[in-house]
């Protein structure tokens, strides 16, 4: 597929099917998604694949909303991304690079987590990146290692939907020139 394409047929897909997805596709596309650019190739963004049913269900009943709870229970993977603190956005002796302070570590995980579903669209999976959840009790759940934080949970698999998509705004609404 190519790169346009690709970036305009994404969705976020809330149902799934019941097959799995391979240890070597996530592989996969962690290994693509390591290419994001990063705050001077800090690389700060870790993956955790969370297939085991027991905890994607605690994670889905403590920490999410219903609506949540139901995408996660259908996904055959739950894919969370953590970020190395305190690197993106730093100098070596902690101070911070940008007047934007610790934020830029959130605007590199993004571009990875992005670069990650755009990866597996490519592949034929679908993913929906989701923010809203109990951030504190997930870390516990999922014994974040000390030193990282979590940022997202990307609920992972085949679509058992096509949703299309939804109206765009248009160039002139987004694009200014001065």
């Amino acid at each position: 597929m190519d790169t346009v394409t690709c970036i305009k047929t994404r969705r976020s897909i809330r149902q799934f099917t019941n097959q799995a997805v391979s240890k070597e596709i996530l592989e996969e596309l962690v290994e693509t998604a390591s290419f994001a650019p990063s705050w001077k190739n800090t690389q700060t963004t870790r993956y955790i694949a969370i297939t085991d049913q027991t905890i994607k269900s605690r994670i889905a009943e403590q920490c999410c909303s219903e609506h949540n709870q139901g995408i996660i229970n259908s996904a055959p993977v739950l894919v969370a991304t953590t970020i190395v603190d305190k690197r993106s956005g730093f100098e070596r002796d902690g101070s911070y690079s940008t007047s934007r302070k610790d934020n830029w570590q959130a605007f590199d995980n993004g571009i990875a987590t992005q670069t990650f579903c755009l990866a597996a669209n490519d592949k034929g999976l679908g993913t929906v990146i989701m923010g809203l959840y109990d951030i504190n009790k997930a870390e516990e759940i999922l014994e974040i290692p000390q030193g990282q934080i979590l940022m997202a949970l990307i609920a992972v698999g085949y679509p058992n939907q096509d949703p299309v998509a939804p109206k765009r705004k248009t160039v002139e609404d987004l694009l200014t020139f001065r």
